[in-house]
């Protein structure tokens, strides 16, 4: 097959088809019946999709439309955070250290980090938040309020934003790196997994169908990124697994995986999961970031 080249035609075509309502996955697969490459076809919307949320004042350029299983319609895409990979860097700045860029995907758009944290501020979350740890509790978006999970079977808790030095000094080292206001962001959790514990596959974002959503979303409006980040290696197991894309990022000390999602919809392809440890124990630190000022 002759190599298949992104044009400008073809970038005006994809952003008029989302204009005119139909979804990416819509859209995909239209390429594809007409001979288009899966993988450049991803490229092309991504892309495309992305510069075009940046430049046409955004929300509209992908409009929601039911797709062919009969799922839930999806939603408008947003502006998300995002790391400046334009000139596929090795390295990025991140103010006070560099963060190795490990490696990517588009969709969904996964970044997976090294050295993000040293050593020492992985021991210092670490000790710091082992006199408080409790069994995990999810978001209950029936009712907006918090619930044990049979999914999710680690102990953990919170920081409040910049509750201690180590803490305050990474979340700026993260608004930095995506471009996100520090104020978006979720405090810390902090989750430790002991041998057989997992939280099995689901999304970060919260279901606009729930009727307990909307109270969920006073505090500062949907999630629309998540950074989990490594304080540990366990032996075996541990990772964390995207199953609509069969990739799984290992639980290295010091390293993260950052993903975004600019609609609350299974599109994102963002199922993600962490896998049960096998030996050893886990300990991880998440932060989600929100459209709007977290309260």
């Amino acid at each position: 097959m002759a190599q298949q080249t992104i044009t400008p035609e073809l970038r005006r075509w994809i952003i008029e088809q989302a204009t005119a309502g139909f979804t990416p996955d819509v859209v995909l697969a239209s390429m594809v019946a007409s001979g288009w490459s899966e993988s450049v076809a991803m490229k092309a919307l991504d892309t495309t999709l992305r510069e075009h949320l940046r430049t046409q004042s955004a929300a509209k350029a992908v409009a929601a439309a039911p797709t062919a299983s009969g799922a839930a319609p999806a939603q408008v895409g947003v502006p998300v955070p995002d790391l400046d990979l334009s000139r596929s860097p090795r390295q990025i700045d991140a103010g006070d250290r560099m963060v190795d860029v490990i490696a990517t995907l588009n969709h969904p758009r996964v970044v997976v980090l090294g050295n993000l944290l040293s050593a020492e501020e992985c021991d210092a979350l670490m000790e710091a938040a082992r006199p408080q740890l409790a069994r995990s509790l999810t978001v209950e978006t029936k009712t907006g309020g918090e619930e044990l999970n049979p999914d999710r079977t680690s102990s953990g808790m919170f920081f409040t934003r910049g509750q201690i030095p180590e803490v305050a000094r990474i979340e700026a080292r993260i608004a930095r790196l995506v471009g996100w206001p520090v104020e978006n962001g979720e405090g810390f959790q902090v989750l430790r997994y002991h041998p057989g514990a997992e939280y099995k596959p689901h999304y970060d974002y919260f279901d606009p169908a729930e009727p307990g959503t909307p109270t969920i979303l006073r505090r500062g409006g949907q999630r629309v990124a998540t950074l989990v980040m490594y304080l540990n290696e366990p032996a075996r197991g541990g990772g964390t697994t995207f199953p609509d894309v069969g990739f799984e990022v290992a639980p290295v000390r010091g390293n993260a995986v950052f993903f975004s999602y600019d609609r609350p919809h299974p599109s994102t392809r963002t199922l993600h999961g962490g896998a049960p440890v096998i030996e050893g124990e886990k300990w991880v630190a998440t932060k989600w970031l929100r459209e709007r000022e977290f309260v």
